[in-house]
């Protein structure tokens, strides 16, 4: 009877250290969403390369654009997470923002799931009109224009979340904040010139990337 009794109070302590958050577990939850957003990715972007492209807009600025978002939002905090470097640029670690970011990359990779579904083969990774595009209104465009977007910056901010480190963490932020800002302005411009009054009666029912906000 005491030795059961034992053995119960040693589970009940050892519980707490299987749901403690700790910087490993953070990173393992950061290369999860990672691998989650390819996953989800995948399949639309193979089907995107088989429909044909009526019209693009600056190639080579999206590519230089997409190129600091993905360096902000993948190589710069996977080479801390692999080699914990840059070490000068570490700080306390806090379990309680750890969670709020798991919960932040799980919000993002369920936006980005959806916006993908709803967007169907109208999606495209540059500025592009594919053939027979339509507008999407529906789903979680019904309240925001660029639900995409706000799954980036759910990730974004995840990532600053989950990594304690000034330059890993908050890489995600500068490096789609560039992408964004420097994007938003023409993309909806682009959308104006396919789509008309259409477009814009869109735009004045609905927020960019947070419903009520902006």
């Amino acid at each position: 009877m005491g030795r059961s009794g034992g053995l119960t109070r040693c589970r009940r302590r050892a519980r707490p250290e299987l749901m403690a958050m700790t910087p490993l577990v953070a990173k393992t939850i950061w290369i999860i969403g990672c691998i989650g957003w390819f996953v989800i990715r995948l399949p639309h972007q193979r089907r995107s390369r088989k429909t044909p492209i009526t019209s693009r807009v600056a190639r080579a600025r999206e590519l230089m654009l997409l190129s600091i978002s993905y360096s902000g939002l993948g190589i710069v905090p996977a080479i801390y997470v692999i080699t914990g470097a840059p070490r000068f640029a570490d700080y306390v670690f806090r379990p309680a923002l750890a969670w709020a970011g798991a919960l932040a990359f799980a919000g993002a990779l369920y936006m980005f799931h959806r916006s993908h579904r709803d967007l169907g083969r109208s999606w495209s990774v540059t500025l592009e009109i594919r053939d027979r595009h339509r507008l999407i209104t529906h789903g979680v465009y019904r309240l925001i224009r660029h639900p995409m977007y706000t799954a980036f910056w759910l990730w974004a901010l995840a990532q600053a979340l989950l990594l304690p480190n000034w330059f890993a963490g908050f890489a995600g932020l500068v490096g789609f904040g560039t992408l964004f800002f420097g994007r938003v302005a023409r993309e909806e411009r682009m959308m104006l010139d396919n789509f008309g009054e259409e477009y814009r009666a869109y735009m004045t029912r609905t927020y960019r990337v947070i419903p009520g906000v902006y």
